[in-house]
């Protein structure tokens, strides 16, 4: 058990207290205490290790089995014993160009806070070490975490907007550059941008409704006082869903341009091939019709009749291309 138990420790009034090893000693400590309370951080634990944190802490099973499946909308959960909190934090790689969600699960109840992180994207390490430091935030006890976990996660989707906004500007410079080249390979990277964001709303859009039902009233376990802290967090998720569905139509609109450029550019391709094509025919055309082998045509036996039929092709080349020039077909 102690493989995926991140951090354990009691807070009271707003400082970190050396408690118990086992953890169900310290909840038992914490309760006691009427001021204290426990916040245990665990990372991807199994159904087996899960066990003994489900009984000690009253923790109903639907939510557990969400805790461990991790495969979770944000949402938030109130049952009688606890409050159940699905956030998915982000991490962006730039070189990649991927968008890689994670998910962390939070169970506030009666003097205990539980999170249980899935993924690599891990916000809990600078909250924890954030919050030790503003005892005066701690304590308002367990919704304090609850309230810190959250804003982390919200203000690192505003990072990670802001670089997705800095790679789609790149790429849309590269599409409307006037010597931009069409391709497969530059609506495939279009798309694949897109399905990133795509992953991005599907962790911040969610989380909306959850946000807006903490900063009312009525919702167990959450102090009374922190209604504003959460009405903060909400008004940055706003920001940050307007933000994805402008760079969700940003992108839709260079994909149509980029399709747009790609039929001009073939209607160029076309009109060239046709000009050429016209002009190649003149002289086919002339050339087959003396290469007939009739017997009587007077042409053939005057002695000025190559030199005309050639003079004949080049001006009605000339023609051809000074008119197709004109109309930009070459």
């Amino acid at each position: 058990m102690r493989s995926v138990i991140v951090d354990c420790a009691i807070y009271r009034d707003g400082a970190r207290t050396e408690g118990p090893a086992d953890f169900s000693d310290a909840l038992d400590e914490a309760r006691a205490s009427g001021d204290a309370f426990l916040w245990i951080g665990l990372h991807e634990p199994t159904e087996k290790e899960f066990e003994l944190v489900t009984s000690e802490f009253g923790l109903h099973p639907l939510a557990v089995e969400d805790a461990l499946c991790a495969h979770q909308r944000p949402k938030l959960e109130v049952y009688d014993d606890s409050l159940f909190l699905v956030l998915k934090p982000v991490r962006y790689d730039d070189r990649a160009g991927t968008v890689t969600a994670g998910e962390l699960m939070v169970f506030v109840g009666d003097s205990f806070v539980v999170t249980v992180r899935h993924g690599e994207a891990n916000p809990l390490g600078s909250v924890r070490d954030r919050l030790e430091k503003m005892p005066e935030v701690l304590q308002h006890g367990p919704t304090a975490v609850m309230y810190a976990v959250s804003d982390a996660v919200v203000d690192h989707y505003l990072d990670v907007a802001d670089d997705l906004h800095g790679d789609l500007e790149e790429l849309e410079t590269e599409v409307f550059a006037p010597n931009a080249g069409g391709g497969q390979n530059t609506a495939g990277r279009i798309y694949a941008f897109k399905r990133e964001v795509m992953e991005f709303r599907r962790s911040a859009g969610p989380l909306e409704e959850p946000m807006e039902r903490l900063t009312g009233a009525g919702v167990p376990f959450v102090h009374e006082g922190s209604r504003p802290f959460f009405r903060d967090v909400s008004d940055h998720l706003t920001r940050v869903n307007e933000h994805v569905e402008g760079l969700d139509r940003l992108l839709s609109d260079i994909l149509s341009a980029h399709l747009a450029q790609m039929g001009v550019r073939q209607n160029d391709d076309m009109r060239k091939i046709s000009a050429w094509a016209a002009m190649a025919a003149v002289p086919t055309m002339i050339a087959g019709i003396y290469g007939m082998n009739f017997t009587h045509m007077p042409e053939l036996k005057q002695p000025w009749g190559y030199p005309a039929v050639v003079a004949l092709m080049g001006g009605v080349i000339a023609l051809l291309y000074r008119y197709f020039k004109r109309r930009g077909w070459l």
